[in-house]
């Protein structure tokens, strides 16, 4: 154990290359697109530190062409969950031994090899096999997952540095133990740097994790779980598996050592992962830690005070950037009539430059969703919106699935507000739009609470301070994240702590102290120097 009270250096957000045409960065990224497309991957699960391979293989897949063929990944079966689960405890007393400044130094190492030597390879492995183009690659994979690691170092050192008063002749502290038992982490496609942090941030408090990744995502899980290798992770500390999501499930959360749920993913799957929580309970050691992201049917809210380039341009890129399949994508608009005018021009100038097509190519605004569900799914509602008498397609409606899963850009003007897609997560690059009377605008504030069960993000565009002020009230439990003259994405950890309440999650803010509190159970220590010698006390005489 360290002699010395250690502090780890102070977090900065990765700063992010810009990708500028010709420049050597851009060419340097696209280089090593080129190089790991033609590679045929054979992707192990990683269980122990061993690379665990099986006789059943599940074809890889690019959103951008679906043709190509980039390899497969070995998928697994209950006796891999088993084994991940003893291993993970195997590894936990060791672990947990480990002064906390030797697990900091690895998840510090691996931010620096993110942001430097694995810079290219992880944004390329997330543009080939999440469609991200350069510059949502770069914000997500190289920055905001370097972020993570650096800042969760920083609040780790804070939440062990709170500490108790103590009275004359005692000594207070407390001590913040990981959970008693494993944990489970569930994570997305659409977020490189989701699936790493939540496996990491739980194993750099000294809990030991399950990891299962999104079958959408695997190529970038395993060019992390080589990160973490190289940083020099312990065998068995993050063990990642591929295998079926329900098995997974039923057997993780019914075994007595399950500690605590990491996930992000759909509100569907994490509510029955609850419920099958509540039907264990009384199998557990302990009461298990259970943190959810789930998505959202996020708002933009225009004054008519507002300025129509701002809201608009905050809805292009709001709604369109990586297709709309972020949780914080602007996915609705209630736009007042005297702006809508004004906004619907901008808006179709800027989208009918908009780019669409494979990452290779930087130009690419708008690449392809992630598979056919999700292309079918967006189909779906673009051509019943195409026939209905509430709502009509204004703006693109286009899409091609020859060579990938190509929707271009969409927006949808809506009579009626509580149409399907004014409601109903979507996950695509379609906009669902409401122009509402400005006369109404008190009114359409208590529309946007009550249209959708979710409560994840959210923007107000306004010049009026006190519109802007009316909304910030009215808003209050309408998002976890709220935004005032911007689109509703785009968080950066340490700045803006990301999470959202309703059905949307249990708003544990990612990129923040409240989340690693989560991880970790608080053990109160009163010392007293001299110990009494007489029961009784001076009331008694």
């Amino acid at each position: 154990m360290s002699k010395a009270i250690s502090q780890v250096p102070i977090a900065t957000n990765e700063p992010v290359r810009n990708y500028k045409p010709s420049s050597q960065e851009v060419k340097s990224l696209i280089s090593t697109y080129r190089k790991m497309w033609k590679e045929k991957l054979e992707i192990p699960m990683i269980i122990d530190g061993k690379k665990i391979t099986t006789k059943e293989k599940i074809r890889l897949q690019s959103p951008q062409d679906h043709h190509h063929d980039l390899g497969f990944y070995y998928a697994g079966n209950t006796e891999h969950i088993d084994r991940a689960i003893s291993t993970a405890l195997a590894a936990k007393e060791r672990w947990n031994a480990l002064g906390w400044e030797q697990r900091v130094a690895i998840f510090l190492k691996a931010a620096e090899l993110i942001a430097g030597p694995y810079r290219d390879k992880l944004n390329a492995a997330t543009m080939i096999a999440q469609s991200k183009n350069v510059h949502q690659a770069e914000i997500d994979s190289a920055c905001e997952f370097t972020d993570f690691l650096r800042f969760n170092a920083e609040f780790m050192t804070e939440i062990y540095a709170e500490q108790p008063i103590s009275d004359n002749g005692i000594w207070n502290r407390i001590e913040y133990r990981p959970l008693e038992g494993f944990c489970f982490a569930v994570t997305p496609f659409n977020f490189t740097a989701i699936s790493g942090n939540l496996p990491a941030c739980m194993a750099m408090m000294g809990n030991v994790v399950v990891w299962k990744p999104s079958d959408k995502q695997i190529y970038s899980a395993h060019v992390i779980m080589e990160i973490f290798s190289e940083a020099g992770l312990p065998d068995g500390v993050i063990n990642m598996i591929f295998t079926d999501g329900r098995e997974t499930a039923k057997r993780v959360l019914s075994h007595p050592d399950f500690a605590g749920l990491h996930f992000t993913g759909s509100t569907k799957v994490f509510q029955e992962m609850w419920k099958q929580i509540g039907n264990n309970i009384h199998k557990y050691k302990s009461y298990p830690r259970i943190v959810g992201e789930t998505g959202g049917k996020d708002f933009v809210m225009a004054h008519s005070s507002a300025n129509a380039e701002a809201v608009a341009t905050g809805l292009v890129r709001g709604a369109f950037e990586y297709q709309g399949q972020k949780c914080s994508a602007a996915s609705r608009a209630y736009i007042p009539e005297s702006l809508w005018k004004e906004i619907k021009k901008i808006m179709k100038s800027q989208i009918d430059s908009i780019k669409v097509g494979s990452p290779e190519d930087p130009v690419n605004f708008v690449n392809a969703v992630i598979d056919k569900n999700s292309f079918e799914k967006c189909i779906g509602y673009i051509e019943r919106a195409k026939k209905s008498e509430e709502a009509e397609v204004i703006i693109g409606g286009k899409y091609d699935d020859k060579k990938g899963w190509f929707i271009y850009p969409t927006v949808i003007k809506c009579t009626d507000p509580t149409y399907e897609s004014m409601v109903e997560e979507i996950f695509g690059p379609i906009l669902s739009v409401y122009v509402y009377k400005d006369k109404d605008w008190k009114e359409t504030l208590k529309l946007v609470d009550k249209s959708t069960s979710y409560s994840l993000t959210g923007s107000i565009f306004a010049r009026d301070r006190y519109a802007i002020e009316e909304a910030f009230k009215a808003l209050e439990n309408a998002s976890g994240n709220f935004y005032i003259n911007d689109k509703p994405t785009g968080a950066v950890v340490g700045q803006q702590p990301f999470g959202g309440g309703r059905t949307s999650g249990t708003n544990d803010k990612a990129g923040s102290k409240m989340n690693l509190l989560r991880w970790v159970s608080a053990r109160s220590i009163k010392e007293t120097f001299v110990s009494p010698k007489d029961y009784k006390y001076p009331y008694l005489g």
